[in-house]
């Protein structure tokens, strides 16, 4: 039987903890219990450290009883496997690094501890998180809480899973592929991509890797919940310079919301992308937020010129994703791959054309890569000086069935019948990626078959909360997360 607070959102539970009508270890207990019943059939919390949050829920507890007040103080959240945590495995599911256990947290999971979260576990995740799925050799498949046929996403699908199912309130995982915004989508919950070098990212790294304080290109780490508020409430615990760096850092305070009302947001709405289709089912949720928005009074609009071109970006974002692949490749591999690029076919336009050619990318051919995209992000800046943000896609498809086909290039996503390439799928997440920009998933309702559609809310560089709060405010107006049956 499930506790009333099961599903309750972060905030709430502080709420109740600072008002005395639950305690951090009986929170605890329950989410061990239900992780304990449930898990089994879900697979998604694939390293359990219940010993230690017993006794993090103890000392905050006692920490509360001594005045104090923190802003996750008793709250039990869960950790993508690819974090760092002192004394847990960190392998990135690949069975080499089984055994490699850290010395040290991540930065991300030692803000989540300073401010008073509880963390019971970490969550499953795709072979080197390179996968919409989360499966690997070590511990096995993450399965869809609302159909445990499907897939929960990846490569942050365990941790989707898990909040889905009620194991803590929050979570956090990372972003390069729609790795936060896909696994939301799919599962029915809230996601935050933050905007790239919002968030201090040291220790969310290869196992065995040394724990660099790095600028990554494209690659973010961010929220998960089943609240909007929650996804600003943990954003603000995870935002900021690394302090490894915070010496030459610039300040990362983000401005408010432009807006606070829904009748006063300008919003773009994309359905369509010249790379693929959009699903039936998804079509039907961006249409249910655009209706929304309409009835809310914003200024809602389909078409702008300003919008940059949708097949560049994608290109380019294929390409870029690609390349950071292609430097680690060895030699051999590499210049076969280069031999295929300028073969037969070298003007061909396609995407598998651009994931080819960004992995036998040059330094020279990277420089204009992103210089292509600096024009992308002007044209993004021009862009939201007339909208607050646009409404569109995470995949074109709710949650797929499991495909472990070895080769990702060879698997097909089925769209409404039709079979095109599975990576191609990828073309709305890199929409906010490429350039960079924040983007908030949030659920939009269930398709025909009683599967979860989520929408990605794509914000201003460095405006953060302005996505955040018209999810908050269609949370509002359409409903947010629900509990699957």
């Amino acid at each position: 039987m499930d506790s009333k607070r099961t599903f309750q959102s972060a905030e709430d539970l502080v709420a109740a903890m600072r008002a005395g009508d639950v305690t951090s270890v009986e929170l605890t207990e329950e989410a061990i219990a239900r992780i304990e019943r449930d898990d089994k059939v879900i697979n998604a919390i694939c390293v359990r450290d219940f010993e230690r949050a017993r006794a993090a829920a103890r000392g905050a507890d006692r920490a509360r009883a001594r005045g104090e007040d923190r802003p996750l103080l008793g709250v039990p959240v869960t950790v993508k496997e690819s974090y760092n945590v002192a004394g847990l495995p960190t392998t990135w599911g690949v069975p080499v690094h089984r055994d490699f256990v850290p010395a040290e947290d991540a930065v991300q999971v030692s803000r989540l501890r300073a401010a008073g979260a509880v963390v019971l576990g970490k969550t499953n995740v795709p072979l080197g998180l390179q996968d919409l799925q989360s499966f690997n050799e070590i511990y096995g498949t993450t399965n869809n809480p609302w159909d445990r046929a499907r897939t929960a996403g990846g490569s942050s699908g365990g941790s989707a899973a898990a909040l889905a199912a009620g194991f803590g309130a929050l979570s956090i995982g990372s972003d390069i592929g729609g790795s936060l915004r896909t696994p939301a989508h799919f599962c029915g919950i809230y996601a935050h991509k933050p905007t790239l070098g919002l968030v201090a990212n040291r220790g969310m790294v290869q196992p065995a890797t040394p724990a660099l304080p790095v600028d990554l290109d494209l690659a973010v780490v961010g929220p998960m919940a089943r609240t909007a508020r929650d996804l600003a409430l943990l954003l603000d615990v995870m935002a900021g310079p690394d302090p490894l760096t915070r010496g030459v850092a610039h300040d990362l305070a983000l401005p408010p919301a432009r807006h606070e009302r829904l009748g006063d947001f300008r919003v773009l709405v994309l359905d369509e992308h010249p790379f693929l289709p959009t699903g039936s089912a998804v079509r039907a949720g961006v249409n249910r937020v655009a209706d929304a928005l309409v009835a809310g009074g914003a200024r809602v609009e389909r078409h702008t010129p300003l919008l940059p071109d949708l097949g560049e970006a994608a290109t380019l974002y294929m390409q870029l994703l690609f390349s950071g692949s292609g430097a680690r490749l060895p030699a051999e591999a590499y210049e076969q791959l280069r031999s295929r690029a300028a073969g037969p076919g070298a003007d061909d336009r396609s995407l598998a054309a651009a994931r080819l050619h960004g992995l036998v990318f040059s330094h020279r051919d990277w420089i204009e890569a992103n210089e292509r995209r600096e024009l992308h992000r002007h044209g993004w800046r021009l862009l939201f000086a007339e909208f607050d943000a646009v409404v569109c896609p995470v995949t074109p498809t709710p949650a797929f069935p499991h495909d472990h086909g070895p080769d990702l290039l060879e698997r097909r996503i089925d769209i409404d019948g039709v079979a095109y390439p599975y990576l191609d799928q990828l073309v709305w997440a890199g929409l906010a990626t490429m350039p960079g920009l924040p983007a908030t998933a949030i659920p939009a309702g269930l398709s025909s078959d009683g599967l979860p559609v989520g929408v990605q809310l794509i914000g201003p560089m460095f405006e953060d909360r302005t996505p955040l709060r018209l999810a908050e405010l269609l949370e509002q107006r359409i409903g947010g997360f629900r509990a699957p049956e």
